[in-house]
C-alpha cells in the first residue's frame, strides 16, 4: 500500500511509519521541513513539503496528524488562532489532493486523520462515548473545525475516519516527556482535586487503531482513540507513584494553574471519561487496556 502521512516526524507519526515500512508498505511524508525530516527519518521514506508532490504518485491511503502541539504556548487570541488553522490548513491540502486525485478516477480508498479528546470538552465525570454530545469551549470548537475539513473528502469518494485522541503515553516523548523528569525527582503530583478524568492510551495501541481503520473498510465517522480504562488525575499521579517507586504526595492547586497558564489550564483541569465505544464494537484489540500494563511496559525500557 502506498501510505501518505502528514505529521510524520511527531512522537506516533514516526512510530507509524517505522511500523508501516516494517509491514512492507511505501511511505510518503509531507513536511514544512523537509531537509529536517530527511534527518529524522528512515531513507526510504519519500518526503515532499505538499500534497502536491504526490499526485504523479498517488496514495492509497493517507493518514493525516499534522497540526501545532496544542500546550507548547499560552492561548493567546492569535495562538488559538494558529492553533486552529494549522490543523484545518494541512487538512485543505490532503482534501484538495483527494479532489485533484479523484478528477483523474484514482482517489484515495482511505483518509484517517486526527482529532482530539478535546472534542468533548469537560464532561465531569460522566461516562464518553462518540455519542457524547460536547461541552462547547475552544478545544470542542478547535477540534470540530479539524474534523469538518477532513469529512469534506467523502465528496470525493475517500472514506473518513476521525480518531479523538487520548494522552499518548511510550517512552522518548508525548505526556510522559513532560511528566517523567518531576515525578523520578518524587515531584510529582496531583493536579487540582485530581478528579478530572485523564482518558490515555499507548503509543502503540494508537498506532495499532490508525492501522485497523486503515485497513476495516467497513469504518468511517468517528472513533475515541483512548485505552478502555480511564483514570482521573489522582489515579494516574498513584499509578506513575508506583511504577517509578517515588513518592506522590504533592499538589499544585487549580488557581496556581489558572494563574499561571491561564484558559490553556483547563487541559490540566477538565476531562473527559471517554471510552473507545466504536473500535471495541468494530472488534479492535488494546495491547495495553489497563494504566497500570502500560507504565509496566513504559518503565521497563
Amino acid at each position: 500500500m502506498r501510505l501518505l502521512i502528514t505529521g510524520g516526524t511527531g512522537f506516533v507519526g514516526r512510530r507509524l511509519i517505522e511500523r508501516a515500512l516494517a509491514a512492507g508498505h511505501e511511505v510518503m511524508v509531507i513536511s514544512r521541513d523537509p531537509e529536517r525530516a530527511r534527518r529524522r527519518l528512515p531513507h526510504d521514506v519519500r518526503i515532499g513539503d505538499d500534497a502536491t508532490d504526490f499526485a504523479s504518485t498517488p496514495p492509497e491511503a493517507i493518514v493525516n496528524l499534522a497540526g501545532e502541539p496544542i500546550a507548547d504556548r499560552r492561548w493567546s487570541d492569535p495562538q488559538k488562532t494558529r492553533l486552529v488553522e494549522s490543523r484545518r490548513h494541512a487538512t485543505r491540502d490532503v482534501v484538495a489532493l483527494c479532489e485533484q486525485l479523484a478528477q483523474q478516477g484514482r482517489a484515495p480508498e482511505v483518509l484517517v486523520s486526527g482529532s482530539a479528546m478535546g472534542f468533548y470538552g469537560d464532561q465531569g465525570d460522566r461516562e464518553v462515548t462518540e455519542e457524547t454530545p460536547p461541552h462547547d469551549e475552544f478545544a470542542h470548537r478547535l477540534c470540530r473545525a479539524w474534523e469538518a475539513e477532513a469529512v469534506k473528502a467523502e465528496a470525493f469518494g475517500v472514506r473518513v475516519a476521525c480518531l479523538r485522541t487520548g494522552l499518548v503515553l511510550d517512552a522518548g516523548g508525548g505526556t510522559l516527556a513532560k511528566l517523567m523528569p518531576a515525578f523520578k525527582l518524587g515531584l510529582g503530583g496531583r493536579l487540582g482535586d485530581g478528579r478530572q478524568y485523564m482518558p490515555w492510551i499507548h503509543r502503540e495501541d494508537l498506532v495499532g487503531a490508525i492501522e485497523f481503520l486503515l485497513a476495516e473498510s467497513s469504518l468511517s465517522g468517528a472513533f475515541n482513540g483512548s485505552a478502555p480504562n480511564p483514570v482521573t488525575n489522582a489515579e494516574f499521579t498513584r499509578a506513575m507513584g508506583r511504577h517509578l517507586h517515588r513518592p506522590t504526595a504533592l499538589c499544585v492547586p487549580a488557581p496556581v494553574l489558572k494563574l499561571g497558564l491561564g484558559e490553556m489550564s483547563r487541559l490540566l483541569l477538565t476531562g473527559a471519561r471517554m471510552r473507545p465505544q466504536r473500535l471495541q464494537e468494530a472488534g479492535f484489540t488494546f495491547r495495553y487496556p489497563t494504566l497500570d500494563e502500560a507504565l509496566a511496559a513504559i518503565v521497563s525500557r
